[in-house]
């Protein structure tokens, strides 16, 4: 973390000196996931809710990391994520 490091405090006579250390706390889901029905053909939205806004998610699909594209868009508002799937084929489940 940037903020960690010494630091100290000088009174022009004397000078102390700590070392901070900061422990990064994980990113754990405050919503999971929920099971998704849609349409052939039609948009499904997969939707979980991060502990740290904006910390970085990756979703994956059979253990397939997925790439952002037409059919797969990926949103990442505050701590909300969510993966919009276009054209939902049965291929897809």
């Amino acid at each position: 973390a940037q903020d960690a490091g010494d630091y100290t405090c000088d009174s022009g006579d004397q000078q102390t000196t700590a070392s901070l250390q900061v422990k990064v706390l994980p990113v754990l889901f405050n919503k999971e996931l929920r099971n998704v029905e849609a349409e052939e053909g039609g948009t499904a939205v997969l939707r979980c809710e991060i502990s740290r806004p904006d910390a970085p998610v990756e979703w994956r699909k059979g253990g397939v990391v997925i790439e952002p594209s037409d059919k797969y868009e990926v949103k990442l508002k505050g701590s909300i994520a969510e993966l919009i799937i276009h054209g939902v084929e049965p291929d897809d489940c």
